[in-house]
């Protein structure tokens, strides 16, 4: 029903910038949030999230340095990230809380995941 593409991410240097995107297709009526998880060995963190309305909240380790944004239009998700650092080396996946059809309850739809290797 809902399908989700992420692009982005590879090799990144410490103190370089990656951007990863994250574009939602399929049965929509609507979208609310969207953000972005990482998960590194064993460990799934929430790492940012950004509302209908454009509100935006991060995980205190990445405040200051990577930005959550979205084109409604083009129901993508984008994950600026600045400064980069070895412990932002982990699979990023985004997320969607689509609701399908009007009296259905919304629910999260996940991409597929994307390495991101911050390494000298």
């Amino acid at each position: 029903q809902v399908q989700l593409v992420e692009s982005g991410g590879g090799l990144g240097q410490p103190g370089g910038s990656l951007r990863l995107s994250c574009t939602a297709s399929g049965t929509i009526f609507s979208i609310s949030d969207m953000g972005w998880y990482r998960q590194a060995l064993e460990q799934r963190e929430l790492v940012a999230t950004i509302t209908s309305g454009g509100i935006s909240n991060y995980t205190d380790s990445v405040k200051g340095r990577f930005t959550v944004s979205r084109d409604n239009a083009k129901r993508t998700v984008y994950l600026q990230m600045n400064s980069l650092k070895p412990e932002d080396t982990a699979v990023y996946y985004c997320y969607v809380r689509v609701r399908v059809r009007l009296y259905m309850a919304p629910r999260d739809y996940w991409g597929q995941g994307t390495q991101v290797t911050v390494s000298s």
